[in-house]
């Protein structure tokens, strides 16, 4: 399943925010060519970043992913669905080819991608997003406060004239549907997902470092958390450090998450380097100070080599002895079976 779903990850390149916001998100991607585990048109549903429902034009059904979600609604509403996604799928083969005719595009692979999304933040704030990709490039996006269609690309301002003038208001569709159909069902996902949604895992926390020159390169590595939200940042004593950079929140196979935020730093007397890490699951931040590597005695060294290479002999001859006495016992067995 993971090649059906493989070309949205354009759209997943979003960091973190702390905050106990939920989002439902789908992602319909169409391309132009069929390639083998591409299929023609696919609609993936996120609730947060958890996999919940996919359609694609190879399963021809509309299938729900998360466990949790089969039993949130009834086998009549994917049949539904199902067909609702297949006339979506029959719609977006005829938009790929008007996208790729605006793009002066007459053949070759090209990939056409919408994102729509809706937020619930704390305090009930409610948001929408919609966003259109060519090829991975952004060329218009909805904006919900004056309702219009934005082309930030020249080969979309027909469709943006078009789909914004008041023969068509396609703005005050898009703006229903965020603001209400889109979060009548976020509410309802996070109902039926509360469960795993509320689950709490504690980060693990592991600081390297290596040091070039006078430059140390400072790794925290924060992984196996949920849920994704977490701040994690360096800090020298009580500053924090400014300069660094950090990875995406990815999540891992089990559900859980990981981050990793560096820092460049010149280590001076009195410096005392430590990766700060925040999140849901913690009573108290965490904070794990990274000790600098001690030098190592030379005649220390010299002596620790000398002992593997004198036991080295002693320690195969042990292994092989070992082997030999458990093959002679098998032997004995199996003699003595025959017997």
């Amino acid at each position: 399943m993971e090649k059906v779903y493989a070309v949205t990850v354009i759209f997943l390149s979003v960091s973190g925010v702390y905050s106990d916001s939920h989002s439902v998100r789908y992602y319909y991607t169409g391309v132009s060519v069929p390639l083998p585990g591409i299929p023609e048109f696919s609609i993936i549903g996120y609730l947060d970043d958890q996999l919940i429902e996919i359609y694609s034009s190879d399963l021809k059904r509309l299938i729900p992913v998360a466990a949790w979600m089969k039993e949130c609604e009834d086998p009549e509403y994917w049949e539904r669905m199902t067909q609702v996604s297949k006339r979506q799928e029959a719609l977006f083969r005829h938009e790929v080819k008007t996208v790729m005719k605006r793009f002066n595009h007459t053949g070759g692979l090209h990939i056409v991608q919408v994102m729509t999304s809706c937020e619930l933040r704390d305090g009930g704030v409610v948001s929408g997003y919609q966003q259109y990709r060519y090829d991975g490039r952004e060329y218009m996006f909805f904006d919900t406060q004056r309702e219009t269609y934005i082309p930030t690309m020249r080969e979309a301002e027909i469709t943006t004239q078009r789909w914004n003038s008041l023969d068509v208001r396609m703005g005050e569709r898009a703006k229903y549907y965020l603001e209400n159909t889109c979060v009548n069902r976020l509410k309802k996902l996070i109902k039926c997902g509360k469960k795993d949604l509320e689950r709490r895992v504690r980060p693990r926390v592991k600081v390297t470092g290596r040091v070039s020159g006078d430059v140390t390169k400072l790794h925290c590595q924060v992984y196996g958390f949920h849920p994704r939200p977490v701040d994690v940042k360096w800090m020298n004593g009580e500053d924090e450090v400014h300069s660094y950079e950090t990875t995406h929140v990815l999540p891992n196979p089990d559900g859980t998450y990981q981050i990793r935020v560096s820092a460049d730093v010149t280590p001076k007397e009195g410096d005392s380097y430590s990766c700060y890490v925040d999140h849901s699951s913690l009573e108290e931040p965490l904070l794990v100070q990274w000790e600098p590597p001690q030098a190592s005695h030379p005649t220390v060294v010299i002596t620790v080599v000398a002992i593997v290479l004198i036991l080295t002999p002693v320690i195969a001859g042990v292994i092989l002895y070992t082997r030999k006495q458990n093959y002679l016992a098998a032997e004995t067995a199996d003699a003595s079976s025959d017997l």
